[in-house]
């Protein structure tokens, strides 16, 4: 069995149970997954602030660690900024890290040759287009387009959620010339496929594509051996000065 860890990097649970419908519904037959949110109360719901991401960066790296001592072959940050991906990494020895933007660009860039990321709110530009430069994708995204929507108001009215996305999705096609659309958010869960009927273009899902690209490292590591190189940028730290910190668990 495949066993992956989806972190929701958030102080609540409202998304688990939807998450983790969609998950079972997507997954191998050979993957288990479950999905878990951080402590609830103890902190920021949403990270649409980079303060707020800055304030479970140590809980995503700690919840890593302990799903790499649960025996997970895989973890997943649950939030379109990739929030501490390359930390998460640094600190997982033998385990498969995955996160949205980067899973969902290196499939969006497989499947056409312009795409167009839709967003909550202009405030996530910023930090996306940084994270789309360094991911190399700089030339493959044409346009990010916002539909003026918080993260906890994506479920709110499903209809108009798809709506927005619709339009945006229209405009990024005529006006840009994306042929690969990208849902920026994992909150917007639940709208793709009807948008993408309509359209007639792929239309990526960043969750699910975190999820499957978790499923392809997976193999590509059980049967290649092909994972997170620690030579260089993803090289863990001395294991002995981590222990000394007090904060990461050790079995």
């Amino acid at each position: 069995m495949k066993k992956i860890l989806f972190i929701n990097p958030i102080h609540t649970d409202i998304f688990n149970h939807e998450f983790q419908q969609m998950l079972n519904n997507s997954k191998l037959q050979d993957t288990s997954v479950d999905v878990v949110s951080l402590e609830n109360g103890k902190g920021p719901c949403h990270l649409q602030y980079h303060s707020y991401e800055a304030m479970v960066m140590p809980k995503i790296i700690q919840r890593v660690r302990e799903a790499e001592e649960e025996n997970y072959d895989a973890a997943i940050i649950g939030c379109f900024y990739d929030t501490a991906l390359r930390a998460s990494r640094e600190i997982s020895r033998k385990m498969v890290v995955a996160a949205p933007a980067e899973s969902s660009l290196h499939i969006a860039s497989t499947l056409g040759e312009t795409i167009s990321i839709i967003v909550s709110e202009k405030k996530c530009i910023p930090e996306m287009r940084e994270n789309v430069r360094k991911y190399g994708f700089g030339e493959r995204v044409v346009s990010f387009k916002s539909v003026d929507l918080k993260v906890h108001e994506f479920q709110k009215d499903l209809q108009e959620t798809k709506r927005r996305i619709l339009q945006a999705s229209k405009e990024a096609i005529e006006k840009d010339g994306a042929d690969i659309i990208v849902l920026g958010c994992t909150a917007e869960f639940g709208t793709f496929d009807e948008i993408q009927q309509e359209l007639g273009i792929p239309v990526i899902d960043s969750g699910l594509a975190a999820f499957k690209y978790a499923e392809f490292l997976i193999e590509i590591k059980d049967k290649m051996n092909w994972t997170h190189s620690k030579l260089i940028g993803y090289q863990s730290p001395p294991e002995e000065e981590v222990q000394s910190f007090g904060i990461l668990i050790q079995k």
